[in-house]
């Protein structure tokens, strides 16, 4: 339930905050319907690995790409995921650490050529 809430509200900023034209175009990750998927970025399907409950959960997701580099990729989650709820705890080697209520979001560069990408989100410990 309160992922569903999250979506509805992650179309309406996504919307209101023009990065869509139309709320419809938004593209998630599968198995994050709460966190957008960057265009040009597309989604390694058979990697995804999910598990949780109403309390907690467990989502680990890698992306990829050919023509973006993770400059963007950062520039992108460091702009969107605030106004989604997510709060930036900063950049640690390759990873970016994000938290929300009692869940946190590592976003790491796996590879840079191409690009892949790791998003994993955990229920904080």
């Amino acid at each position: 339930m309160k992922h569903l809430l999250y979506k509805t509200i992650i179309l309406t900023g996504l919307s209101l905050f023009g990065f869509c034209g139309s709320a419809a175009a938004t593209t998630f990750i599968d198995g994050l319907e709460d966190v957008p998927l960057m265009k040009g970025m597309t989604q390694i399907q058979k990697d995804t690995i999910s598990f949780g409950n109403e309390e907690s959960r467990f989502v680990e997701a890698y992306l990829t790409s050919t023509r973006v580099g993770f400059k963007a990729v950062e520039s992108f989650y460091t702009k969107t995921l605030p106004q989604l709820g997510w709060t930036y705890q900063g950049k640690r080697g390759n990873t970016l650490i994000f938290y929300r209520d009692s869940e946190m979001i590592e976003i790491v560069k796996e590879t840079a050529l191409p690009l892949e990408v790791r998003i994993t989100v955990k229920s904080k410990m």
